[in-house]
């Protein structure tokens, strides 16, 4: 079971060069952002969004509002220190168990997943924060075996693993019907639609 003080301390040290050492690619973070339904108007809420390395992207798309979530105070705290506009907000939340009146278009969990103690806990909540026919994207920007094999080292500690593709449509299709599932050499992405 992953510690959760040690998840926050593994990225608070991270922090000061996360965005130094990301590697991104347009390509493939707006195929996922297009499977997420992220469109001009949407309400997205961005999980363990980091310094906030997909906001650019959602403004891009002329969303209505962004709301960054992350257990890290030092990734909140830069991010909110570079997107500085109204229709972006950050906070310093657990997304298992954090709750808000509000509701969202689109949901996105990217680079994160493994990160998690209780995954499933986490897809309960954020499933019951979509509005109807609102969807939860897992994500994450190259393939399940270069994620795992990318936490084999200093993050073993505070990642539970990356489950197949399949495994994890079956978790989130407890909750939502899933649309999505992609995990090829590029990337790795399940998504469900709130429909029921």
């Amino acid at each position: 079971m992953i510690d959760k003080n040690e998840v926050v301390a593994f990225f608070d040290r991270l922090a000061p060069l996360w965005d130094a050492d990301m590697v991104t690619n347009d390509l493939i973070i707006n195929a996922i952002l297009d499977n997420a339904g992220v469109h001009a108007g949407s309400k997205v809420l961005d999980v363990a969004c980091g310094t906030g390395v997909l906001v650019p992207y959602y403004l891009k798309r002329a969303v209505s509002s962004v709301t960054g979530i992350d257990i890290s105070p030092a990734m909140i705290e830069i991010a909110k220190s570079k997107f500085p506009l109204p229709e972006v907000s950050f906070l310093c939340e657990d997304a298992e168990i954090w709750k808000t009146g509000d509701k969202y278009n689109s949901i996105v969990v990217y680079n994160a997943f493994p990160h998690f103690s209780d995954p499933d806990r986490l897809l309960v909540n954020l499933s019951s924060m979509l509005v109807p026919n609102g969807i939860l994207s897992v994500a994450h920007g190259m393939s399940r075996e270069k994620i795992n094999a990318h936490h084999s080292g200093s993050a073993m500690h505070v990642s539970n693993g990356l489950p197949t593709a399949e495994e994890l449509a079956e978790m989130i299709g407890r909750y939502l019907e899933v649309r999505t599932i992609i995990s090829d050499a590029d990337m790795y992405q399940v998504c469900g639609i709130k429909n029921r």
